[in-house]
Order: structure tokens, then sequence, then C-alpha cells
């Protein structure tokens, strides 16, 4: 039997490496079943690939789009490999082709496409990292995390609707969601509190 294995770090993962486009083409391939998770390679702690491994037996076949889908790791890539060709299983990378990692050849060949993998992981982590202090450095407005959506009068606005109106009500009005709306008013009310707390009684 012919079995997928798709797994991407995020959802939105770049052209050629996203989920539909690794359905698309293990399905173009003829497996029969696929398994997917939505994870980082640098773990190998990943439910459906547990699944996975529990299933597939002697005589099947396990094709991956790349090879550092499997591992981004080469000491975890290695292992998992020689583990499924160990038990009569055979690997296909479409990057690299079948992989035999009982001979001295294919083995070879295993731990450079692998070695190559993790480099290529390091090398764009070590350029995010770089990238970040650069910015960091030298753009004053640079805030690590994610944008704010909304600006800081598009959040008070919402703020005066909510007293005559509900958070559905506003939500439907502004395009902020009820579940941020009680986070801003959380804030806000959080914000406001000490100012009440610091007055002085006469």
């Amino acid at each position: 039997m012919l079995y997928g294995y798709i797994r991407v770090s995020t959802k939105t993962q770049e052209h050629g490496t996203s989920l539909e486009d690794q359905k698309r083409i293990l399905t173009q391939h003829g497996c029969q079943k696929l398994f997917q998770d939505i994870q980082s390679g640098s773990t190998m702690e990943r439910t459906e690939f547990e699944h996975l491994l529990s299933e597939i037996t002697e005589g099947d076949t396990l094709i991956v789009c790349k090879l550092d889908r499997l591992a981004r790791n080469a000491h975890d890539g290695y292992t998992v490999v020689k583990e499924l060709t160990d038990r009569g299983i055979t690997v296909y990378p479409l990057d690299m082709g079948m992989v035999d990692a009982k001979s001295p050849i294919g083995k070879a060949m295993l731990q450079v496409m692998l070695a190559f993998a993790e480099l290529e992981r390091n090398t764009i982590v070590q350029r995010m990292q770089n990238g970040r202090e650069y910015k960091r450095k030298h753009d004053p407005t640079y805030r690590e995390g994610r944008p704010v959506k909304f600006s800081k009068a598009q959040r008070e606005h919402a703020m005066l609707l909510l007293n005559d109106h509900s958070y559905k009500e506003v939500a439907e009005m502004t395009g902020i969601s009820a579940r941020t709306l009680v986070r801003y008013r959380k804030k806000n009310e959080a914000s406001v509190r000490p100012a009440y707390d610091t007055m002085t009684v006469c």
C-alpha cells in the first residue's frame, strides 16, 4: 500500500510546500492514504506521524514530497528512515528518489541529504534572528509579535459603543471580534483602575 506523509510548520506555508500542494502531489503519485501534521520538523512528537508508524507494515511504501518532511534533524531523520527500512518498508522522498538505507551508498546519500536539510533549517533560523536583531537596532517603530490590527481611535470608538450595545452588536458594527472586544475592555479597565485607587478622599 502507498502511504503519504505531509508536514507543514504553519497553515500558511509558502507555495510548493503548503498543505494543499503536498496533498496534490502525493495524490498524483498514487498515495492511497495520507497522514498530515501541522508542526515543526524539529520535534519528533507528532500525533499523525505516530499513527502512521503504527499502521504502516512490511511491503508498504511511504512517500513524502521532500526528505525534510520526515525530520529537519539529521540524526532523527536517519533513525526514522533506517527503522522503516529495517521493517521492510520502502521510503520514497520525491526530491531524491528511493532510499536504500541498508547499502553503504544509500546510507551515505541519506546522511548527506539530511545534513543539508538540517543546514538549511539552521540557516533560515539564523537569518530570521539576524533580521530581528537588525530591526531592533535600526527601526524605532519595530515591535515583535503580531501587529496591532486596529488603531487606538478604532478601539476607543468600540469601547464607547459598548456603553449602549452588546458585544455581538459592536462586533458587527466595527469588525472587531467579540473576543477581542472583551480583551480590549479588560485591558482598558485595568489601566484606569489604579487612577481611582490612588485618589485621596478628603
